[in-house]
């Protein structure tokens, strides 16, 4: 496909896909990929699922768009869900919270931010964030963003924030003083390098947010819906934050995010403080209303918990794989590092050529979310073409697509045929 009328923002696609089922992608040479990345967590159900296909298609026939001037008549069970599903950890709140739609991840962090600064008032706006966070790429997002070498191209970025080292609460609670308004965390850092924030980490930032009067945003925007093994990684260390930011999983591929807030902290939104044209209408909310219903159906987290644990075992059993970190389905794979050693993106990339799907998330690791539809053959075949990769060296970096036709004729003979 040509990329001339394209802005070079993501360089030259290695591959064109052009169709996906569950846990598997067929590019425009008809050759097969199992998908251990989902589209960096998104497609947390797999590609064309079914029921999440059919609702689409039936809201595309029935009523696309209108706008939030009026409503529609899929919120409420999105949003009962969503909410209960928030709150269904240890300590999670008895009384139901608040959610406002958003289009993506990044609009959602907006969306807290604003909300954060608006609840606490003028003179306390600043938001505390860790080194290594991912927050999204708007401006405000990015300024968020613990990741220095990503903001030098766009300053000067938008002030009131902070960012201290990760799982260090000494370091945090220097950093609150009056004019902080809120801390915002994620469970696990995704862009960061799958680097989980430990349980004690997250509880003493509650306290310490609570002894200062300061709203704790948990941003599980990667980690949400059932992907780590909770249905929200937050719930594993027995915390409620104040403010929750959900997008990626949630429709399964299509746009769709929302925050969470609890309902005195929502309230400080009045009408015309947000807004978003394409937030919370009919087609987003079909999708979502889907895959709440098929995570629920399959129990989203136990399914997780149980392909993690296997993944994790037969991946620990790689020769080049120093450990693995993470939980449930979102992983990360560090590699041993030896002279002979070879760059996770030059990993990443072998892998591809050899039919598996994943990214080199650091100089050093490897990223893994699979979908909860991958089925055991599935997950084994994956852990062969890495372990494959990493014994074969540097030759693999000039692999041919041998490989990947005999991956096309396995699954032929087991899916049918793939090509077009």
């Amino acid at each position: 496909m040509s990329q001339a009328a394209l802005i070079n923002n993501y360089g030259a696609p290695p591959v064109t896909f052009v169709r996906g089922e569950g846990a598997q992608l067929w590019d425009d040479q008809g050759r097969r990929y199992l998908d251990f990345l989902c589209g960096l967590a998104v497609t947390g159900l797999g590609h064309a699922h079914p029921a999440v296909t059919a609702a689409v298609a039936e809201q595309a026939s029935t009523l696309i768009h209108t706008s939030n001037l009026f409503a529609n008549e899929l919120t409420e069970e999105v949003v009962e869900t969503l909410d209960r599903l928030i709150r269904s950890g240890p300590g999670g709140d008895t009384e139901p919270g608040r959610i406002l739609f958003q289009n993506s991840g990044a609009e959602a962090v907006e969306a807290a931010i604003k909300l954060a600064r608006k609840h606490q008032g003028h003179g306390r706006h600043q938001v505390i964030t860790t080194y290594g966070s991912f927050h999204g790429r708007t401006l405000a997002a990015l300024a968020a963003t613990g990741q220095p070498e990503k903001h030098e191209p766009f300053q000067p970025l938008p002030p009131g924030f902070k960012h201290v080292a990760n799982n260090d609460i000494e370091a945090l609670e220097s950093a609150i003083d009056p004019s902080v308004a809120a801390v915002m965390l994620e469970p696990i850092q995704g862009e960061g390098g799958v680097m989980p924030a430990t349980r004690e980490y997250l509880q003493a930032a509650r306290r310490v947010c609570d002894e200062r009067g300061v709203l704790l945003i948990a941003d599980e925007i990667q980690t949400g819906l059932g992907r780590t093994g909770t249905w929200f990684c937050f719930q594993q260390s027995g915390v409620q934050p104040d403010i929750v930011t959900v997008a990626k999983g949630l429709g399964n591929g299509v746009p769709v995010g929302a925050v969470w807030a609890r309902t005195d902290t929502a309230a400080a939104f009045k009408p015309g403080d947000h807004g978003s044209t394409f937030a919370g209408q009919p087609l987003a909310l079909a999708a979502a209303r889907a895959v709440l219903r098929e995570l629920q159906a399959i129990d989203a987290p136990t399914t997780a918990q149980r392909l993690g644990a296997e993944l994790q075992r037969q991946i620990t059993q790689i020769d080049g794989v120093a450990n693995v970190r993470g939980s449930g389905l979102l992983l990360g794979v560090e590699l041993l590092q030896k002279p002979s050693s070879r760059n996770a993106r030059d990993v990443a990339s072998a892998c591809l050529r050899r039919g598996l799907v994943v990214n080199g998330v650091t100089a050093t690791a490897l990223r893994l979310a699979p979908p909860l539809v991958l089925t055991d053959q599935q997950l084994s075949e994956g852990c062969d073409i890495l372990a494959t990769v990493l014994k074969g060296g540097s030759d693999l970096s000039d692999a041919s697509n041998s490989s990947s036709q005999s991956i096309i004729e396995n699954d032929n003979q087991v899916a049918g045929s793939p090509t077009r």
